[in-house]
């Protein structure tokens, strides 16, 4: 009995022993639910919502990033289209060269048959079986004068031969030249795509509420920027009244009235202002961009069914034959600049300070342009966007 006694006993320690783990392994994963509780409740909490606000300056910058990204694009493409055209021509130069090379390998075949030919017959054979000396004698001289066009005919085909070479040299590297190109220019299209892409994002999520709080704080952004384009054209004007006071007073009594007419040339104003062939390629161009209200903004379109803001400027003075650059940038170097005050139907207005915007002035302080990605070419306040400058294209 005892010994039966202390097996039980034993068995109960045994027992007793085997569940510690257990109790020890359930309290450290309690001990890990409160943790991971803890940490979850005092976890930082998500980003606020931005504001309305917030979101107009990001959405704005966006664009803008956006905008000189589509010029910078358009720039690459006109550079790849042109060094495209110039690798066809090398390859067509190749192809040529190629050409030249198999003539070149004919001419020397026909050579080495006729000498393996003469070759055949020994000298003495060949009087022998002559019709006479003379014909011997002939027959001699022209071999002589085959062995010289034969030697001219080896130095054309070694001719050929480098001039293919460096034709095939030129065209792998203008081909390696446009492949970079073309990298890069994938990876700007990948650029503007991300930034558009950014900005569609934050304007989704936006309430209906806050879309109008956005279209009020857009209206009154207009409305400074029209305060600050005001004030910048009256500070110009001032100047250009100070500056030919000054004339005036410097010039001499008798040439005031050559002075005045040299004036009117020099602030920009005299002949385009007057100049009737100005006009009628300005209505042109209007015509033109009024046709083309409604019709969508896409970046890199240069139309007939969609635009960029440069593509727009420069499709229309093209129907006013203008061949306009293809960049804003580019753009603003042509014609004649022109102060804001002086504007007239036709001008170009260019916008920010990075030149990434263009429209096409159609007077009372409106103008034609392609605005951004999601709207459609329309009639605009030029004062909408900070203006940068202004050009007379012709």
């Amino acid at each position: 009995m005892s010994t039966l006694a202390s097996h039980r006993k034993s068995r109960s320690r045994t027992g007793m022993r085997a569940n510690t783990p257990a109790v020890g392994f359930t309290t450290a994963a309690l001990a890990s639910v409160t943790l991971l509780s803890t940490q979850s409740a005092t976890a930082a909490p998500a980003e606020p919502k931005p504001s309305v606000e917030e979101v107009q300056k990001k959405v704005d910058d966006l664009y803008r990033q956006a905008g000189t990204a589509t010029q910078q694009y358009n720039k690459a493409k006109e550079a790849t289209d042109t060094q495209r055209k110039s690798v066809e021509r090398v390859l067509d130069d190749v192809a040529k060269s190629a050409d030249k090379v198999n003539e070149a390998r004919r001419a020397l075949g026909t050579y080495a048959a006729a000498q393996y030919r003469a070759g055949a017959v020994g000298p003495t054979a060949a009087l022998m079986f002559a019709d006479s000396p003379e014909s011997y004698f002939e027959q001699t001289q022209l071999m002589s004068r085959l062995t010289d066009r034969q030697q001219e005919a080896v130095e054309d085909f070694q001719k050929e031969q480098r001039s293919a070479a460096q034709q095939r040299a030129k065209a792998t590297k203008s081909l390696e030249t446009l492949t970079e190109s073309q990298t890069s220019l994938k990876e700007g299209k990948q650029k503007v795509q991300n930034k558009l892409a950014a900005a569609r994002s934050l304007l989704s999520e936006l309430t209906a509420e806050e879309k109008a709080r956005l279209a009020e704080l857009e209206r009154k952004k207009e409305q400074e920027a029209r305060r600050k384009a005001e004030a910048k054209a009256k500070e110009e004007a001032a100047e250009r009244k100070r500056q030919e006071e000054a004339r005036q007073e410097e010039a001499p009594a008798t040439g005031g009235t050559d002075t005045g007419t040299d004036t009117g040339a020099d602030t920009g104003t005299g002949s385009g202002a007057t100049d009737g062939t100005y006009a009628a390629k300005a209505e042109k161009v209007l015509a033109f961009a009024r046709a083309q209200i409604g019709k969508p903004y896409v970046w890199g379109a240069t139309g007939p069914d969609s635009y960029d803001c440069s593509g727009l400027t420069a499709a229309a003075w093209k129907a006013a034959g203008v061949q306009l650059p293809r960049t804003t940038w580019d753009q603003v170097k042509v014609g004649t600049r022109v102060a804001t005050a002086d504007l007239l139907p036709g001008d170009l207005v260019f916008f920010y300070d990075d030149i990434s915007h263009v429209g096409i002035y159609k007077g009372d302080g409106k103008m034609i342009h392609a605005p951004k990605p999601g709207a459609n070419v329309r009639e605009e306040s030029i004062y909408y966007m900070p203006i940068y400058g202004s050009v007379r294209p012709a």
